[in-house]
C-alpha cells in the first residue's frame, strides 16, 4: 500500500499524524512531503509527486485536504478541508510565522506576504474546476461537527455540491489519535479492503523477502 499524506497549515511531513499512520500501517509506504508556503508552487509540486508515485490513497487534513481535493483522478480522503484559506485571518495573515513541526530544510520560520494571500485567492476560485462525473466518486470528505477553525457546515455543504461521499463526525478540526483510529482508519479499510489489511501486518524480515 502506498499512501500520501498532505499536512495542514504551518506543519510538515514530520507531524505526529504521519508517525501514527506509519505505526498503524507498518507495511505501507507513507509519503509525507513538506508543502511549500505559496499555493501555486505547492500545487505544482503535489501534482508532480502524485503522478510520479501513483498512490493507492491520498489523505489531506485542513489545508492539505483542500490540496488533496484537487488531485483529480486519484482516490482521496479530505479531513476537515479548509477551502477558504485566504479568509482564515487567524492563520493567513502577513508577517512571520513559526513552523509547528520540523521541516527537511531545517527552517524554523516562514513568511506570508500579500502576494501569498492573493495567490490563495486565485487558486481558491479555481479549486473545483475539472471535476468529472467519474471523479465525483473518488473523493471522500470527513467533517468534524465541532470544527473550531473552519465553519464545518459550510465546508460540508460545499463538498456535497461536487462529491458523492461526505460524512460528519464527533470531533474538532485537529486530526488527533482518537479521530484517526475511530473515524479515518475504518473508512480507509472500507476503501482499500485487502490492500489495507496487508498494510496493517508487520513487514517481513529482510531475510524472508527473497525466500
Amino acid at each position: 500500500m502506498k499512501l500520501i499524506y498532505f499536512h495542514g497549515f504551518a506543519s510538515s511531513g514530520a507531524s505526529g499524524t504521519v508517525q501514527l499512520l506509519r505505526d498503524l500501517l507498518p507495511s505501507a509506504e507513507v509519503i509525507a512531503p513538506d508543502i511549500p508556503v505559496d499555493p501555486l508552487e505547492a500545487l505544482e509540486m503535489l501534482h508532480a509527486l502524485v503522478e510520479e508515485t501513483q498512490p493507492d490513497l491520498i489523505i489531506g487534513t485542513s489545508m492539505g485536504g483542500m490540496y488533496a481535493q484537487q488531485m483529480h483522478g486519484h482516490l482521496r480522503l479530505c479531513v476537515n478541508p479548509a477551502f477558504q484559506m485566504s479568509s482564515l485571518s487567524k492563520a493567513m495573515h502577513t508577517g512571520e510565522h513559526r513552523w509547528l513541526n520540523g521541516r527537511k530544510d531545517k527552517a524554523k520560520t516562514f513568511r506570508i506576504s500579500a502576494e501569498t494571500i492573493q495567490h490563495f485567492r486565485q487558486m481558491e476560485r479555481r479549486q473545483f474546476d475539472g471535476i468529472t462525473p467519474d471523479d465525483r466518486g473518488l473523493c471522500y470528505g470527513l467533517f468534524g461537527v465541532n470544527d473550531e477553525f473552519v465553519n464545518p457546515l459550510n465546508a460540508y455543504n460545499t463538498f456535497r455540491k461536487y462529491y458523492d461521499h461526505a460524512e460528519r463526525f464527533d470531533g474538532g478540526h485537529q486530526l488527533n489519535e482518537k479521530v484517526l483510529r475511530k473515524v479515518v482508519m475504518p473508512l480507509v479499510r472500507q476503501l482499500l479492503g485487502p490492500v489495507y489489511e496487508a498494510a496493517c501486518r508487520p513487514p517481513l524480515p529482510d531475510y524472508m523477502k527473497y525466500m
